[in-house]
């Protein structure tokens, strides 16, 4: 199957212009490799007014499919079949969208990634929210970004917390059960879990 895209009017939130752009509604990344790379920087969800230059995202619902995941941005609960080997998981914006398909291109565990959030919020005493950006280094260290006083701002981990965080997924049947159908694994959802 092949990506999918439709145009869409939009009105400009700085100037009020309407006009068009390119929107996709699925994300094929066997028959469209190029868009990957724009749905992991998120450019893909981002148009600009051609009058004022004004950048603004595009939050409409979406599906990202490969080899190993299928991930819906949708705010409805959705039941898909055939998943076998592979990992379903429903967003509720794009940018979490865009860290899902990050966290599973680098071959992470997204229900593990969320127990080592958690941790990384204890150590720094704070409630923010915390975004997966990259792996780094040798030592394969896990690279997070928050917003703080009006920028962002990052945060690594050694990642031994997050070998730790897979032990524990692996020894919890409630926890291990979010590899299977289309699950919103999200703060809330593991929080849930460790209460």
């Amino acid at each position: 199957m092949s990506s999918v895209s439709s145009t869409v009017r939009f009105r400009c939130g700085r100037c009020s212009r309407e006009y068009e752009a390119r929107v996709y509604s699925f994300i094929d990344a066997a028959s469209s490799p190029a868009l990957t790379g724009q749905v992991t920087d998120g450019s893909l969800f981002v148009r600009e007014c051609p009058s004022c230059g004004c950048r603004e995202l595009v939050n409409l619902p979406v599906v990202y499919r490969d080899a190993s995941c299928l991930v819906c941005l949708s705010d409805r609960e959705i039941g898909v079949e055939g998943l076998e080997g592979m990992r379903g998981r429903l967003v509720s914006d794009v940018g979490s969208l865009v860290e899902k398909v990050k966290i599973f291109h680098a071959g992470l565990d997204d229900v593990a990634m969320e127990l080592v959030k958690l941790v990384i919020r204890g150590e720094l005493g704070r409630d923010v929210q915390l975004r997966f950006l990259r792996t780094e280094g040798a030592d394969n260290e896990l690279i997070f970004t928050y917003p703080s006083e009006g920028r962002m701002e990052m945060v690594a981990v050694g990642f031994n917390v997050y070998e730790d965080s897979c032990g524990i997924v692996s020894r919890s049947p409630e926890l291990s059960a979010a590899h299977e159908g289309m699950v919103r694994v999200d703060r809330e959802w593991v929080e849930n879990f460790i209460r």
